[in-house]
């Protein structure tokens, strides 16, 4: 095989659907080192973070059923969904970014389905042993072996997937319900649990990297975010072939540095070789690079032959560009949304007053002869903890509010509306719409909390 034109280019190799069940051989070194620590990090926190505590409470709980979302003591309710929005869209962007330069390391370093495969391909290779073993059982007739291998495989997939749906669940309806009454929980608790474990049983154990490459989008759609300066997991062509074995001290000449070991498809979660090229299977967690330099070493040869690299380094051989319009343009998305959030939450009071008018009259004439308007005022609790409130008017000549309240209790994340009147002396106040103000103050912690709204009193013209 002859060297390589200069204008060669990296192939792009299409999607094999009929591709078997992947076992890969376990492989260790720098990025596998990184990336287990990065991945059991992620998954002992998602298990973890719902047992924390927070002021007496569940530090992290998406209340749904009670519309409400609980977050180290701040309580979000429906109205500060904008909130979660600029959440999202950091998150969104942050990725994007993240994907221009390095491509799909989210997949291969801290996805929940990486994560969860990963480890229910460790729970095989426990029970069946290597890669060999696990083929070699793959391959014979059902005996009592194979049944008894498998039977222990799934039973600790489905602890692990059972574990998995409690600690979903667990986000929502609370652990304090889960564990009050254990078993005795509402049937849609059950079915939630039920999906939850199937689906999680299913996608880890049994579809695997069939569900990365033929149902999530994100591989569609990042392959669109590549550019020559993006960095992708790849194989140095011009290095490596023509391919052959070859001894450490017995180097042929006419042979490029890969010895055709097939290490690096061996060790690939997804089953692909890097060698034909871009591949949407490649979920860049770069298993090929660290096994290829473990080869390398032991051939007596340069590492590097797969790598981390960029299409402009490897093709062009010109360094590649870090600082490109895309980049920025992300960068300053992100820190704009990171701006708002910021200046939204350092404005944030945990209290929220709502002013509703009479619909159905603007105003009328009491029977001392006072023009009354008639509001419904509606106050939110946003702590996690019981607080007694006051509302009050804005000291305004002429007008005065009535209300059959005087201090009104409210429980952690509760709401409550009442009606109030507010009368003005038609002989002190102008006719037409005079603005008012409504302030709400926490009386049981000496004004600690407080929150004011604006509306208008009106006056038959």
């Amino acid at each position: 095989m002859s060297t390589p034109p200069s204008d060669y280019q990296i192939p792009v190799h299409q999607i094999d659907a009929t591709k078997k069940r992947v076992h890969p051989r376990f492989v260790t070194g720098f990025y596998q080192n990184i990336r287990v620590v990065s991945m059991y990090f992620l998954l002992g926190l998602f298990l973890i973070l719902p047992w924390i505590r927070y002021g007496g409470h569940q530090a992290v709980w998406f209340d749904f059923p009670d519309s409400r979302i609980v977050l180290f003591g701040a309580t979000f309710l429906p109205q500060d969904v904008y909130v979660f929005a600029f959440f999202f869209m950091v998150a969104a962007f942050l990725l994007f970014m993240v994907t221009v330069y390095a491509g799909r390391v989210w997949c291969g370093y801290a996805c929940p389905q990486t994560i969860w495969t990963h480890l229910y391909q460790h729970v095989e290779k426990w029970v069946e042993g290597d890669r060999n073993k696990r083929m070699k059982l793959d391959k014979q007739p059902w005996n009592a072996e194979k049944v008894m291998k498998r039977a222990v495989v799934y039973l600790i997939w489905l602890i692990f997937s059972f574990v998995t749906a409690i600690t979903f669940v667990s986000y929502v309806v609370g652990t304090d319900y889960l564990v009050s009454a254990p078993f005795a929980w509402s049937n849609l608790t059950w079915v939630f649990l039920f999906i939850f474990t199937f689906a999680t049983f299913a996608n880890a154990g049994y579809m695997r990297e069939h569900f990365c490459i033929h149902i999530c989008p994100y591989g569609r759609f990042q392959s669109v975010m590549f550019d020559k300066d993006t960095l992708i997991v790849s194989y140095d062509y011009k290095r490596g072939e023509p391919r052959g074995a070859q001894k450490k001290g017995k180097e042929d000449p006419n042979l490029g540095d890969c010895i055709n070991c097939l290490m690096c498809v061996q060790v690939c979660p997804t089953g692909i070789d890097i060698r034909d090229g871009l591949q949407v299977e490649c979920i860049q967690c770069a298993a090929c690079v660290d096994a290829c330099n473990e080869i390398m070493d032991k051939v007596g040869k340069p590492r590097g032959l797969v790598r981390y690299n960029t299409e402009r380094q490897l093709v062009e051989n010109e360094p590649s560009k870090f600082l490109r319009p895309r980049l920025f343009a992300y960068s300053t998305v992100i820190t704009l949304l990171i701006a708002g959030v910021v200046y939204f939450l350092s404005g944030r009071v945990p209290l929220q007053i709502d002013i509703r008018r009479d619909r159905n009259q603007l105003s009328s004439i009491n029977t001392r002869g006072l023009v009354e308007n008639t509001y419904i005022v509606k106050i939110t609790n946003k702590t996690q903890q019981p607080h007694e409130y006051a509302v009050t008017l804005a000291p305004q000549k002429g007008l005065t509010m009535e209300s059959r309240f005087k201090n009104i209790p409210l429980e952690a994340g509760e709401s409550y509306d009442f009606p109030v009147s507010v009368v003005g002396d038609p002989e002190a106040i102008s006719k037409g719409s005079t603005p008012i103000q409504m302030q709400v103050v926490s009386v049981d912690d000496g004004g600690k909390y407080k929150a004011v709204k604006d509306n208008v009193f009106t006056t038959d013209k």
